[in-house]
């Protein structure tokens, strides 16, 4: 093996850019938004087809969790998310307009992006997911049951100004988190479900609950050159996603506090149907913890 060459075989200097690509990073680096707020995020909840959960779960977090997010920019935190099958079983409803099984979509994962850089970020997505396609970097057996880049709508905390905000919601380390996805019956009774979420249902349930924060946000719809196994996001204009942050495991806290959210949201009168509500814990990155109990 000569000086520049690496042990992957590629030459050192392909990983040096020229003088103008140079210019451009430090052009794009001192201009545009480059706060802390969670502006947008990407959910995704997937589900590897049964016998390839190892090389999935490998895949996942070997190389996509990284070569497909981690590294791009405006992305600064990301957590992945398992449900084994004892979780999956608390999901509800059971016909579900987002999983079918309601089962369905045993891993999930959660980026932040920063704020006002979506447009940004997605040129660059769009971009490295066809290239990693194209050189063979993208694991096939699985199917995405709910993926969507959305936008930040609200975050409500539990202890007000004390502990963790959401910015370090995805690098504190919650014991789980649960997922719920809510549908309105037309786009013009979103607004009043948000306003329901942020200022009544989320305060009073997170008030001496498990869950330290609860975030909403609102999909977006993905872009017309997305890979053509992400299929196009639905309820972009009726839909809100709502992240519950756990301090102890979903199992030990779900009675009580999870598993009437769909009843809650159907009393308030706002046309408002919970479509799904599936708890997660955390993946322990660098093993395949879980990967055993996924059925």
């Amino acid at each position: 093996m000569t000086d520049d060459t690496r042990a992957d075989g590629n030459r050192a200097d392909d990983t040096h850019t020229d003088d103008a690509h140079g210019d451009l990073y430090g052009q794009l680096a001192a201009t545009g938004p480059y706060g802390v707020r969670p502006g947008h995020a990407l959910i995704t909840m997937v589900e590897p087809h049964p016998g390839h959960e190892h090389a999935y779960n490998r895949w996942y977090e070997d190389d996509h969790y990284i070569a497909g997010a981690m590294a791009m920019p405006w992305i600064y935190a990301g957590r992945r998310w398992v449900a084994t099958r004892d979780l999956q079983l608390l999901r509800y409803p059971s016909e579900s307009a987002v999983a079918s099984p309601v089962t369905a979509g045993c891993y999930l994962s959660t980026y932040w992006i920063t704020e006002g850089r979506y447009d940004d970020h997605m040129r660059w997505t769009v971009g490295i997911n066809k290239r990693l396609n194209r050189d063979g970097r993208v694991h096939q057996d699985r199917t995405h049951v709910f993926t969507a880049f959305q936008d930040h709508e609200a975050t409500v905390y539990r202890d007000g100004a004390h502990g963790p905000r959401d910015f370090h919601a995805l690098d504190h380390p919650y014991a789980g988190l649960v997922l719920e996805v809510i549908d309105t019956a037309d786009a013009g009774q979103r607004a009043g479900l948000l306003r329901w979420l942020a200022d009544d249902h989320l305060p009073k349930r997170l008030a001496g609950s498990p869950a330290a924060m609860a975030t909403v946000f609102r999909p977006t719809p993905l872009p017309g050159d997305r890979m053509s196994y992400v299929k196009q996001v639905e309820g972009v204009d009726t839909r809100l996603t709502v992240l519950w942050f756990l301090e102890r495991d979903p199992r030990d806290c779900w009675a009580g506090h999870f598993d009437s959210l769909g009843a809650e949201a159907a009393a308030a009168g706002l046309g408002a149907r919970v479509e799904l509500v599936a708890p997660f814990m955390p993946t322990v990155p660098g093993t395949d913890r879980y990967v055993d109990q996924l059925r």
